[in-house]
């Protein structure tokens, strides 16, 4: 559904760099396509699972830089800005970025969140997936990709990267739909308790229904 302001976002904002644009179609039977395509995205197919598309659109991709982003993340108008900034930066060849979270809710429940994800970030070092990746093509490489796993691929991701991850000044604006649908507590709690699980060595194919069930 927000597909077509996640590719508006990527083409806007100043900035000194070209951009490609993948989309990369899991199986859908919607409009995605259609709307990758009417916005000058190269779209290509891919066996579904997040992991295993995420990592197909690498591979179809020709730049020395990589920025993964979800269909329903916005980035805000100064991420090219930002982007830029840490390319540049000699001492950042062998290290990623992610952007600050937010949700696109006025809730304080919302802001709330955004601090629990900022904490996670800086302390745990284990920024999401919604909350983009920088990364350069040879660290990508380095450490061996996303795993083609439907659940938790940027955890795993993130602790590939150990301390190799930097922080962006720049927000990535998240598609709360499903803590507005469950609520903020029940929804958070939910995603810690499947996250204890996944440390724990449940398979994260099983997770993902869990995680996905009420889409």
């Amino acid at each position: 559904a927000r597909l077509a302001q996640t590719l508006e976002a990527l083409r806007a904002g100043n900035g000194p760099f070209a951009v490609e644009t993948i989309v990369v179609d899991g199986g859908s039977t919607d409009s995605t396509r259609a709307i990758g395509r009417s916005l000058g995205a190269e779209v290509i197919r891919s066996e579904r699972g997040r992991g295993r598309q995420l990592h197909a659109g690498a591979e179809a991709s020709s730049g020395d830089w990589l920025l993964f982003v979800h269909a329903d993340t916005c980035l805000a108008g100064d991420w090219k800005r930002a982007a830029n900034a840490f390319i540049v930066d000699p001492a950042n060849r062998d290290r990623a970025a992610a952007f600050r979270l937010a949700f696109d809710d006025e809730a304080p429940a919302a802001r709330t969140a955004e601090r629990v994800v900022a904490w996670r970030s800086a302390r745990l070092g284990l920024p999401y997936g919604d909350q983009g990746l920088l990364i350069p093509r040879g660290l990508y490489g380095n450490v061996g990709g996303f795993r083609e796993i439907e659940l938790f691929e940027d955890v795993e991701m993130a602790r590939a990267l150990k301390g190799a991850k930097r922080p962006l000044r720049s927000r990535a604006v998240s598609d709360p739909r499903r803590y507005l649908d469950e609520g903020w507590i029940a929804r958070g709690s939910r995603n810690l308790m499947i996250l204890a699980k996944y440390f724990i060595g449940v398979p994260p194919d099983r997770l993902a229904r869990s995680y996905y069930r009420n889409r």
